[in-house]
């Protein structure tokens, strides 16, 4: 049997309702990641670490390169968590930005979370009016994806995590569990 730990960091809540989803899916053990102790790392098969993404960053990344050393001979997975919808461009930005220079290849998803400007904390309301500020200064036909997204969404309340986008991943993890029971 295949031992799966979701490990996430969840700003505003989406990160965290993908990870109890895919405990509901496999079983698994579920732990804030900033709270794991990564000792206990070797039990586990298969790594899930679910954050979100902020400015190309994904959340949980920090954390996977202060413990790559734990890490190297683990199978992990990274699920990015972002606001806007997915755009194979910007995603394959994303990967580069976040997977460079590590030593070894890990595969990385992604999945549509929340936007309320009304729980986010000053920082982040302060940085998305200043983003909006000088996005509104570009002309509309020259706004990428996420851009276009980011003015829907404005002063709303939207969650849109869905179970389906997991789908790919958790296809990933049964072909892997698959593998390892030859």
């Amino acid at each position: 049997m295949c031992k799966i730990l979701v490990l996430y960091k969840s700003k505003y809540g989406a990160s965290k309702k993908y990870a109890k989803m895919l405990k509901e899916e496999f079983s698994c053990d579920v732990f804030e990641i900033g709270s794991y102790n990564f000792s206990g790392i070797k039990k586990y098969d298969l790594i899930v670490a679910i954050g979100g993404m902020y400015a190309g960053g994904v959340s949980v990344m920090k954390y996977i390169r202060k413990n790559i050393r734990l890490l190297e001979d683990r199978n992990i997975i990274i699920f990015a968590v972002g606001a806007s919808p997915f755009h194979e461009k910007e995603f394959e930005a994303v990967k580069e930005h976040n997977l460079k220079n590590l030593p070894f290849e890990i595969p990385m998803f992604y999945g549509r979370g929340a936007y309320d400007e009304t729980v986010m904390d000053f920082k982040d309301r302060t940085l998305c009016r200043m983003l909006k500020k000088s996005l509104s200064k570009k002309d509309p036909n020259t706004l990428e994806p996420w851009m276009k997204a980011f003015f829907e969404a404005d002063g709303g309340s939207y969650d849109w995590t869905e179970r389906s986008y997991l789908e790919p991943l958790i296809g990933y993890v049964k072909k892997y569990a698959d593998s390892i029971k030859k």
